[in-house]
This record gives structure tokens, C-alpha cells and sequence, in this order.
């Protein structure tokens, strides 16, 4: 398919080459219309025919037109370049090609017409992929812009554009394939219900998912997803409180009897709590905690004694009141920051035993390189790592493992796995970690153990 792909995109762009150059090729005119034909079609379907058919969506198959024609765009003005430094040079002559001092003006008339010619080609590409292609994302967008007009550089950042979408295409286009081959087989189709639980400082919003594109995933293989609704910055006690009466809720509503709770960061304390002090056991049969801070954050403890009081009060104001906006009903800034620290984890830990008759499992990550990671942690990595050893950006590794099994994920070379990686924050696809794969198998090992 490769090999092919290639041997179309050289004929396309040759067409685009003829079509823009058929003035002094001098080309009779049954040649001119299939060219013009060509030409048309080529900025309508740039792909061959097999893999256009192979592309399981319409936005698929829009990046894919858009990808090929700005490598027709790269290849043909290339062709072009050349082609028009000879001739202006007198170099085709003995090829029946005029030079620019024989025919100044039908030079500067072809010159203008691939002009046109390669912008609509190039403009029809770039348009495609800003519109689709997600993994461009705000940064290159607005690089690809800036950079637009930069001799040389433009052509370095238009080929990073097109490696990105290039791939978000073939990765986006075997996750639908994989899931099309097990669609009978429902794996994430569990006994019980998943209740997704989210962290601190984030609440469930209906269009914009805590958990980026992983439920999707998870309903597309079986599962039932409901949301835990808790407040997004309360004290673990406050906020196991609404999650103990959210779970009986999704209890009553389903008559599933029980859940499967799925809970990241400061969610999974808060699940903790609902279990142990009010009430929600008999409701829950198994809970994964995702880079949750079991032992709490030493880089917390410290930074709260470095703060003074006034200054703690001025942030936890500002918060609070745009948490207020966000629909926490009763926010408290401190209350969560302070329930995070390994002080008070440490006590959380002596009041909260593990639940019986649950199964409990973990899982957390690292990242390898501080730049890896999306802003802030690519800034608080440095300061959490000072405190808690290697880390997340905001957890450190030591604090993650609790209940029965544990998972402690990384990736090979620099980039490792974030706190926001582990929920698919940014919607990202990086090489050596699945998000949305690992979540799929993850909850279908629990249809396995038959919950």
C-alpha cells in the first residue's frame, strides 16, 4: 500500500506539473483537457482509489485528501522550480523548449499560472488538515501559520504537519478497524456499571470530558459509563459524602446493584472514603485508583509552609469563586489542597482500611523527561521530583500503589506518561502508550474476573 501510495502522488504530481506548465510545453488542446480533468480530480480524491476505500470516516478521509496534496504540493513545485530555472537559463532549448529571452511573455504567463496552480493545491491541502486533523492541535496550527511566510522554515514546519497527520490518520484508522473485528465480542461489557471518578480542580461538564476520548472507547467495546459528579475542589470527606450518595443513585437508577469505580488522582481518596466511612460498600465491587496520591505529596507539604497565610487566602479565594461559576455548590480550596499532602494522607491512611470484599487495584506512571510533558508539569515536574522522587508531574511514583495489583507505567526514551496523559487530558497520541487501549483492556480485565 506504501509503495503504491507513493507511485500515485508522483503521478498526480506530474499532472499538476503539466497542467501548471502547457504554455510553453505547448500542448495542443486534446491534451489540454485531460490535464484540466486530471487536475480537477487530483483536488478532489488525491488518493489512490484502495486506501481512500480503506478510510472508515469522512474526517479520516478529508486528512488523508490533505496530507496528499500538500506532498503533491512539495513534489510539483519542486518539479516546477527546476523546470523554470532551466528554461529561464535557456537550458531546454534543445527540447523544443522556448527560452525566457526567445518568448519573455509566455515565461511570465506560465510562471503567473503555476503560481495559481500550486496554490490551489497547496491551499486545498491546508485547509483540509487545520479543519481535521486533530493532533496538529493549537501549537502547530498556530506555528504553521506564523511560519507560513519563512523561506525554507515554512517547508521544515509543512513537513512536521504532514508526519502528524499523516499518522493521526493510520492510527485513528486501525483503532476503528480493531474495534470493527471485536465489536461481537462487547470485552469492556462488565457485570457492573464503570462510575468514572474525576481529580481535584476538575468537574464532569457534558462537552467537554474529564476523561478526553476513553469512554467513548470504553462504550464502543460494551460498557456502560456513568460520571461521579462530585464537587471538583472540597475536603476528601465532603466530597466522599456526594460520591457515596452518587453511587447508590447510579445503584437505583441501572438496578445493577453494584459498580465498578474507576477513579483518578484526588478521586480515588475520594472513593476511598465514600466506601470506608459512608456507606458505599455493599454498593462497589471493585475500585482502580489512576496516579492517585495514596501517601499524599511531600512537594504539597512544603510548598504550604512556604506560603503564608494571606497568600493562601487570596488564592483559595480567587479559585474558589471561579470553581462557583463551574457549579460547585461549596468549594474549599484548602480543604482539597490540604487533604493531598503526605501529612494528611498519612492519616487518611490510618482512618480508611482497605475495603474487604472489594477488589482493589492501581495504576501509575512517570514521566522520563520534564519537557515532556504539557504545561504546568512541564515546569512542576522538576520541583515534585526534589520532594517525591521520580514522578508524574504532580504525584510522585512511591505514592501511587494500593489494593490488590498494581501497574506502574512508563514509555521507552524521553517522553514517559503524564498525570494528565493517564486520562487523555490533551487528546494526544504519542508513540508507546495507548490511553484509550489501556483503559479498554483495563476494564475488560474485570468483566473477566467476572465483575
Amino acid at each position: 500500500m506504501i509503495v503504491l501510495d507513493i507511485l500515485f502522488i508522483l503521478l498526480y504530481s506530474v499532472v499538476v506539473f503539466l497542467t501548471g506548465n502547457f504554455l510553453v510545453l505547448k500542448f495542443s488542446t486534446m491534451w489540454l483537457l485531460p490535464l484540466i480533468f486530471g487536475f480537477m480530480y487530483i483536488n478532489g480524491i488525491p488518493l489512490n482509489p484502495l486506501r481512500f476505500k480503506n478510510l472508515r470516516t469522512p474526517k479520516l478521509r478529508n486528512t488523508a485528501c490533505g496530507t496528499a496534496l500538500l506532498k503533491i504540493f512539495l513534489v510539483s513545485v519542486t518539479l516546477d522550480s527546476v523546470f523554470a530555472i532551466m528554461g529561464l537559463m535557456g537550458k531546454l532549448t534543445e527540447y523544443g523548449i522556448p527560452s525566457f529571452t526567445d518568448e519573455k511573455g509566455t515565461w511570465i504567463r506560465n510562471i503567473i499560472l503555476i503560481i495559481v496552480i500550486e496554490n490551489v493545491v497547496f491551499w486545498n491541502g491546508i485547509i483540509r488538515i487545520y479543519l481535521t486533523a486533530s493532533q496538529l492541535g493549537f501549537r502547530f496550527r498556530l506555528i504553521g501559520a506564523l511560519c507560513g511566510m519563512i523561506p525554507v522554515v515554512h517547508l521544515v514546519v509543512l513537513g512536521i504537519m504532514i508526519h502528524i497527520a499523516d499518522k493521526e490518520v493510520r492510527v485513528e484508522n486501525e483503532k476503528i478497524i480493531l474495534n470493527e473485528s471485536r465489536a461481537s465480542q462487547q470485552i469492556c461489557a462488565c457485570k457492573y456499571p464503570i462510575l468514572m471518578v474525576h481529580g481535584v480542580f476538575f468537574r464532569d461538564f457534558r462537552y467537554l470530558n474529564y476523561w478526553g476520548r476513553i469512554p467513548e472507547q470504553l462504550e464502543k467495546n460494551g460498557a456502560k459509563v456513568f460520571y461521579g459528579n462530585q464537587q471538583s475542589a472540597a475536603s476528601v470527606e465532603e466530597c466522599g459524602k456526594e460520591l457515596a450518595a452518587r453511587i447508590k443513585e447510579v445503584c437505583e437508577q441501572t438496578g445493577c446493584g453494584k459498580v465498578n469505580i474507576v477513579a483518578h488522582s484526588k478521586g480515588g481518596l475520594d472513593t476511598r472514603m465514600a466506601v470506608a466511612k459512608f456507606g458505599a460498600a455493599p454498593y462497589v465491587a471493585s475500585i482502580t485508583t489512576i496516579n492517585t496520591p495514596h501517601r499524599g505529596c511531600e512537594f504539597a507539604d512544603y510548598l504550604l509552609s512556604k506560603i503564608g497565610e494571606k497568600h493562601q487566602a487570596r488564592v483559595a479565594r480567587m479559585y474558589e469563586a471561579a470553581l462557583r461559576k463551574l457549579g460547585d455548590p461549596s468549594p474549599s480550596f484548602l480543604n482539597a489542597v490540604n487533604d493531598l499532602t503526605s501529612s494528611s494522607c498519612a492519616k487518611l491512611n490510618e482512618e480508611l482500611p482497605d475495603p474487604e470484599g472489594i477488589y482493589c487495584q492501581s495504576v501509575g506512571s512517570k514521566l522520563n523527561h520534564a519537557y515532556s510533558g504539557r504545561f504546568p508539569l512541564n515546569f512542576s515536574t522538576f520541583l515534585v521530583g526534589h520532594f517525591d522522587g521520580p514522578n508524574d508531574g504532580l504525584v510522585g511514583a512511591k505514592s501511587f500503589n494500593w489494593g490488590q495489583d498494581y501497574q506502574f507505567l512508563t514509555t521507552r526514551g524521553r517522553r514517559g506518561i503524564s498525570h494528565g496523559d493517564m486520562i487523555d487530558l490533551n487528546r494526544e497520541n504519542f508513540d508507546g502508550f495507548d490511553v484509550r487501549e489501556f483503559f479498554v483492556q483495563l476494564v475488560a480485565g474485570l468483566k473477566n474476573r467476572g465483575l
